[in-house]
């Protein structure tokens, strides 16, 4: 069994970049990068994440599955906010890691060990 912040903070970091944003008929497409520089893949990472207007309000909440994250890989992941111009998203909140399965069994606290960045014009942020 891992204790939050053992064994994967050790190894290494998973950090999520948010890396730029698409335009599409539907919404908003959204590529983060997760940049997995650990020993420990995860067979379920789910995501809630909120979304901010330009004005800082909440827009919505989303739920979004990024797994599998393979050990020591970055991995490319789309999604889409619906209903949403790209240009009227502000900041993306990480509200919470709703599933988080590593590899192997046992538990962990991935929330402790994540870390954000974004190249994309809004923010990401625990």
């Amino acid at each position: 069994m891992l204790w939050p912040g053992q064994g994967l903070a050790q190894d290494g970091r998973l950090t999520v970049e948010l890396n730029k944003f698409e335009t599409i008929e539907a919404g908003c497409r959204t590529f983060f990068l997760f940049r997995n520089g650990s020993t420990t893949g995860f067979k379920g990472f789910e995501m809630s994440l909120a979304v901010f207007d330009r004005e800082g309000v909440i827009d919505r909440l989303l739920k979004v599955e990024a797994a599998p994250l393979p050990a020591e890989r970055t991995t490319l992941k789309l999604f889409e906010i619906p209903d949403m111009h790209c240009e009227e998203v502000g900041e993306i909140l990480l509200h919470e890691i709703a599933r988080c399965e590593p590899e192997g069994g046992g538990t962990l606290d991935c929330f402790a060990v994540v870390d954000l960045a974004s190249r994309a014009p809004a923010a990401l942020v625990k």
